[in-house]
């Protein structure tokens, strides 16, 4: 039943949506960031953008963009069963983005999914499944003469969503920058 709401609200949203397509661009994003327990995550991202845009309201705008992620985590904790743990994912970025200028910022969220290459970092604590959910907020801006850059920050929040027990979860603070060809 929730599936198909979904589904239909999903559909509904997209049938509502004037889209004003330009020339799909592919870029690259590099970012770092700090958790709980001593995690440090370096993250290299190929970021899809397919120049949707809609809903104008004055001088913004929403868009959505694609992200593919491969991450690296240190487990920095002196009791690390895995000190090097792998994360693999996607997720779709919708922001709200100011139409014009050199500089124009945005906020923006996202869910996507992960795929982990170990759960436990400690003896006492463990992710329970490799398949996560990511979802993240951030703000940032794109400047340039060429709109060629981007920098922002985002909370990150991975979790199971309660499909495996326990499911702590962990959080990331993290600073990326972004090259737009």
């Amino acid at each position: 039943m929730k599936k198909n709401v979904l589904k239909a609200t999903v559909l509904g949203a997209l049938a509502l949506i004037s889209v004003h397509a330009s020339a799909d661009t592919f870029d690259v994003q590099v970012a770092g960031g700090v958790a709980d327990h001593g995690v440090r995550k370096t993250d290299l991202g190929v970021v899809w953008d397919p120049g949707l845009s809609w809903w104008p309201i004055g001088d913004w705008h929403f868009a959505m963009v694609a992200e593919a992620h491969a991450a690296y985590w240190e487990v920095r904790e002196s009791q690390a069963v895995n000190p090097a743990i792998w994360e693999f994912g996607v997720t779709p970025v919708f922001r709200f983005i100011r139409s014009s200028g050199w500089f124009r910022p945005y906020v923006e969220a996202g869910v996507g999914v992960r795929m982990l290459s170990h759960v436990r970092e400690t003896q006492d604590r463990t992710l329970s499944s490799s398949f996560q959910f990511a979802d993240m907020v951030g703000i940032g801006a794109q400047f340039g003469a060429h709109q060629h850059y981007l920098a922002g920050v985002r909370f990150q929040h991975l979790s199971n969503a309660g499909l495996e027990h326990p499911n702590p979860g962990i959080n990331f603070s993290e600073i990326y920058f972004q090259y737009n060809f």
